[in-house]
Parts: structure tokens; C-alpha cells; sequence
């Protein structure tokens, strides 16, 4: 059949009239069946559609009929319309993004890099109710073997599945599947494969902080008062991006000392209305910190940078790149003669070692940060030799309380006569 003779109706290019009741002739092959029939349940009036790429006419007629029969007796709900899974999960993340569950851009871009280049290559041309178990463990596969070259780390292809399971969620959730393919599957081991290192945690010690400030201030003073901040409340640099100072709403409450954490940056111009971690905060600040981001303040010449509502404006009044602190970073740690990598992360880890040292609470640690739980605080903190030590002499203190006295090995005699 050319295209003049086809019809486009229920989103598919159809012979215009049906070889047998509600049963139409695809231009891609195979045939595209509807029929409505009153649910037994409701009372109301129920649309089947559905393709079918195998059989005859006769087939698909019967298919037809018999998942009509189904809604008249009420035997089952109808079986959705078979989507592939590139169709699929791009529908699903342009759904996600309309209803907000997907605010950040960043997060698009994710999606987007996942979707084309490590899971429409393989699943593709599949229909999402017909991925099995067989499917996904060969993915997995395939995908272990990248991370054994050294292509990829567990934790980068852990995103990935999490991203297939988000997806077989809803696709279970929506066809009705009798069972989710992901049921069971387990994410790539991490164990081996640490982030943070015992030579590399990317965390400063409390003694070198305010070397590293001082030498930040010394070689970059643009971006002393940011970094200062940083440090200090251990805040994404995704959040000190849009702070504003000025304007309808501003973040930086400077005659109170507040701050208002509310928004989050991540690509271009475009600003999520909220946290990475969907909530907002509000932090009363040290006078000390107060007075250096009003010095920032003063210190901003005039032009786009003072005309700006930002904190931390560019010199074009706009926000600052996600990669400026990393040159400042590398400079100033190769400064001070560090073996160790320090990133702009180095703030967020930095300050729950920090908070820890001042023997804060974790509750108001928590406050300040913005994590949500205890373990996740934990998995961003860096426990020093010398705290171990501080804290192992106490348990030997008390150990060793009675005799007052820690002596060495005993004797064979003293052992004998015990």
C-alpha cells in the first residue's frame, strides 16, 4: 500500500477501510485491531486497540473479540496498545519533566545521555511488555564487561540502572505487566571500587582549611568570599550559584545574618525553584561570615556585576560556569604543595569534618547541609587518624580505670599466678 492510500488515525498509517470488523491492514506490516465494548465493572463503554505483528486477519479478528469478551464479563482489564521502549521512556521522560518530577536540567541531560547512548542501543527496538529477565541480565553483562576494562565505574553504571528500573517501574505499573523484568536484579558491586581513598578522600583536615582560605585569597580574592561560604556551611556549589543579594527575593537577608537556601543551578541560564534535595533552608550565619560577603559586596565593580541580583555574579552579570572554582581548586592545592586532588566538592566534605571537630550536633549539621539522613552525612564525612586515636585513648582510659594504670605484657610469672 503507498502512503495515498493509507489513512493516519489512532497515531498509525491504516488501509481505510477494515478487512473484517475492526481489524485494519498496517503500512509497517502486521494489523491494528479496535472494538469498544460496556465493562462489566463500570457500566461504561471501553476502547480496545491494540497492533499485532503476527497472523492473518482471522487472528487478529480474534483477539479482538476475545479481549472484548474479557471487558463484558469483566473477566480483565483490556492490554494496552504495544509501545517499544525507545518510544517508551521518551514519553515518559517528557511526562516526568511536564509534572515537575524531573525539575533540573541537569537531570534532563542525564536522562537524555543514558537513554541514547546506553539503553535505547540495546533495548530499543524491544516492546517494553515483551523485556524479560534473560534481557536485562544480558545488559548487565555486557555492561560488567565495561566496567572490568575500566570504561566505566560501578557507581556510573549503578545510575544507569536506576534509570531502567524508573522506567520498568512505570511500564509495569502501566501495561499491567504480571511481573517487573528488574524484580531481583542487583546493582553492579561497588566495594572494590571506592570513590574517596585513603590518599585521595577529597576532603581537607581542619589545619589545613584556613591555609587553603588564605592561599584562595591571595591568588583568586574574586572567588574568596564563595569559597568562604562553602567551607562554612557545606552548601552544593549548585546552591551558591543563585543566591541572590538583591532584588524582589533576595537569598542573602544581610542586616539579619540569614540565608535562604531555596534554589538550585545547574546548566545555561535555568534555575530550579527548589533543592537538589527538595528542601529549603534557612541559615542564621556567623557574624565573621557576614562581614565577608559584605565586603564581597562592596569589593564588586561597578557594571553588570554590581547591577546584578547575585551573590556570586560572572562578569556579565549572569550566573557563574559549574567548572569556575575547578581551575582556583587545582592552583591553590598545587600551591600549597598537596599530593592529594581537591575538588569544589571538597567544601561539602569538608565542612561535616569541620562541624564534627566543633562537636556540633548532628541534627543542626543536617540543617545546615541540607542531607536528609544520618547515613548519608556519614557517607560524605572522613574520620581523621587522630580522631580514632582521641577516641580509642578514651575507651582506654575507661578500660584501665580500676588499676589506674596500663601496664605492658605480664611476665610468665604474673600470668602463672593469676
Amino acid at each position: 500500500m503507498s502512503k495515498s492510500q493509507l489513512v493516519l488515525r489512532w497515531k498509525s498509517w491504516i488501509a481505510p477501510k477494515p478487512v473484517l470488523p475492526g481489524v485494519f491492514r498496517r503500512k509497517e506490516g502486521g494489523w491494528l485491531v479496535r472494538g469498544r465494548a460496556i465493562d462489566a465493572k463500570t457500566g461504561k463503554m471501553k476502547e480496545v486497540r491494540m497492533t499485532l505483528m503476527e497472523g492473518d486477519a482471522r487472528n487478529a479478528y480474534d483477539v479482538l473479540q476475545e479481549e472484548l469478551r474479557k471487558i463484558r464479563t469483566g473477566e480483565r482489564p483490556i492490554v494496552p496498545e504495544k509501545t517499544r521502549f525507545d518510544a517508551y521512556s521518551a514519553s515518559l521522560l517528557e511526562r516526568k519533566v511536564a509534572t515537575g518530577e524531573i525539575a533540573s536540567a541537569k537531570t534532563r541531560e542525564l536522562w537524555g545521555l543514558v537513554l541514547t547512548k546506553h539503553l535505547i542501543p540495546f533495548f530499543g527496538a524491544m516492546f517494553v511488555d515483551e523485556i524479560r529477565r534473560a534481557d536485562i541480565e544480558r545488559w548487565r553483562t555486557e555492561t560488567g564487561r565495561k566496567i572490568q576494562s575500566g570504561v566505566y565505574t560501578p557507581q556510573y553504571c549503578n545510575g544507569w540502572l536506576r534509570i531502567l528500573r524508573t522506567i520498568m517501574n512505570a511500564a509495569t505499573d502501566e501495561h499491567e505487566l504480571a511481573k517487573n523484568p528488574l524484580n531481583g536484579v542487583k546493582p553492579f558491586d561497588e566495594s572494590t571500587h571506592v570513590p574517596f581513598s585513603e590518599e585521595q578522600p577529597n576532603s581537607l583536615e581542619p589545619e589545613e582549611v584556613p591555609l587553603f582560605l588564605a592561599e584562595m585569597r591571595r591568588m583568586y580574592p574574586q572567588h574568596y568570599a564563595m569559597v568562604v561560604l562553602g567551607f562554612v556551611t557545606g552548601l552544593r556549589p549548585s546552591s551558591l550559584r543563585p543566591l541572590r543579594r538583591k532584588g524582589p527575593t533576595p537569598d542573602l537577608l544581610l542586616d539579619q545574618g540569614v540565608l535562604l537556601v531555596r534554589q538550585s543551578h545547574t546548566l545555561g541560564d535555568e534555575v530550579m525553584q527548589t533543592t537538589k534535595t527538595r528542601r529549603r533552608q534557612r541559615i542564621a550565619l556567623p557574624s565573621a561570615v557576614v562581614e565577608i560577603l559584605r565586603a564581597h559586596i562592596e569589593s564588586l565593580p561597578e557594571g553588570p556585576m554590581r547591577d546584578s541580583d547575585l551573590l556570586f555574579p560572572s562578569e556579565t552579570g549572569g550566573f557563574r560556569a559549574s567548572s569556575l572554582l575547578k581551575k582556583p581548586f587545582d592552583a591553590v592545592a598545587k600551591a600549597m604543595g598537596m599530593k592529594k586532588h581537591i575538588s569544589p566538592k571538597a567544601m561539602r566534605r569538608t565542612f561535616q569534618d569541620l562541624a564534627r571537630e566543633a562537636s556540633v550536633g548532628d541534627l543542626v549539621t543536617r540543617a545546615v547541609c541540607g542531607h536528609q539522613t544520618e547515613d548519608m552525612t556519614r557517607r560524605y564525612s572522613t574520620v581523621r587518624a587522630d580522631e580514632i586515636r582521641r577516641g580509642l585513648s578514651a575507651v582506654v582510659d575507661i578500660a584501665f580505670r580500676p588499676s589506674g594504670v596500663l601496664g605492658g605484657v605480664p611476665t610468665k610469672g604474673e600470668a602463672q599466678s593469676a
